[in-house]
């Protein structure tokens, strides 16, 4: 209507409109060119190669993040345990006026025959480097622990010529119970460790010391999501036994120790997360006298590994 033709907004400016105004504009050539090479598969969203690539990098950030810096391993025991396993230690602490023995006179020449630095510094200096643990005298510096890849574990069981052994933690944050566990694991003939990326401890001084230098010969790899990997495993073939104090099976009845075998451990508190409970083929409990607390993760662990361990021998003997 000419009545409303002067209304502000009814009139069109000039070059206000969208797209070509006379012909193409040139859009349409333009909707023909290509849009360059196709990016590498790692680089698509969505695609596998790019999913792997992902995991593999969050694998890797788990890492960095598990082992940011050097440790010291302290205490005259721990660092002669440490030497004698082949940790790869960098530079041997020994405190000014120590008051040597055999621990220390065998730690100095391990370290010599090693070419391991050692340095004496004041009792104040390796206090302050070993954040004021109990050393007596001797600190073994060491750098960030090499952590596997969790396909390395089950390569690393079946080069061994036995049906594969091994163990994953659920949350263990206690740097002790998981240097506790992986001794057990070494002592009972499990092929390697799995932790999770999240919510566990890793390979720091407090844990190579409880597992008395065994973290140096025994794989252990870090899993982006556990739950995946222990599916992953299962598809592998290999059972998937979780430890709960409500467990469907008691250790008496643990009849696929001698199969391929995967021994989950819980949190210390917690125990099993839900996801990873239903993901276990059974859960085991440990007998015990009424009036006990559960055990600590730890020492269920190598309760239930020794178990399985001379259920083997007996299954090598038939």
């Amino acid at each position: 209507m000419a009545g409303n033709s002067r209304r502000q907004g009814a009139i069109r400016k000039p070059g206000s409109k969208k797209g070509a105004v006379v012909g193409s504009g040139g859009q349409r050539r333009k909707g023909l060119e290509g849009k360059g090479p196709t990016p590498r598969a790692e680089q698509r969203k969505g695609h596998p190669a790019q999913r792997r690539a992902a995991a593999a990098a969050k694998v890797a950030q788990a890492r960095d993040k598990k082992a940011d810096g050097p440790e010291v391993i302290a205490g005259r025991n721990p660092v002669v345990e440490a030497l004698r396993a082949g940790v790869p230690g960098t530079t041997l602490y020994v405190a000014l006026n120590i008051d040597a023995d055999d621990r220390v006179t065998e730690a100095v020449r391990l370290a010599a025959d090693r070419g391991i630095s050692i340095l004496e510094i004041p009792r104040d200096e390796l206090d302050r480097k070993t954040n004021r643990a109990v050393h007596q005298g001797l600190g073994l510096q060491v750098p960030p622990f090499e952590y596997a890849h969790p396909d390395d574990l089950l390569a690393t069981a079946r080069d061994s010529g036995e049906p594969p052994l091994l163990v994953a933690l659920d949350g263990v944050t206690d740097p002790r119970n998981l240097g506790a566990v992986v001794r057990s694991a070494a002592a009972f003939g499990a092929h390697g460790v799995l932790l999770p990326g999240r919510r566990s401890a890793g390979i720091t001084a407090v844990a190579w010391r409880t597992s008395a230098g065994t973290a140096a010969r025994l794989p252990i790899a870090v899993a982006t999501n556990l739950t995946r990997q222990l599916k992953a495993w299962a598809n592998e073939g290999l059972m998937i036994a979780g430890l709960d104090a409500d467990g469907s099976i008691d250790i008496d009845g643990l009849d696929l120790a001698a199969d391929p075998l995967v021994i989950v451990v819980g949190s210390e508190g917690r125990g099993l997360s839900r996801l990873v409970r239903e993901t276990c083929d059974v859960t085991v409990s440990i007998p015990m006298a009424a009036g006990v607390e559960s055990l600590n993760a730890s020492v269920a662990a190598a309760v239930l590994l020794a178990e399985v361990a001379r259920r083997r021998r007996v299954a090598g003997r038939v």
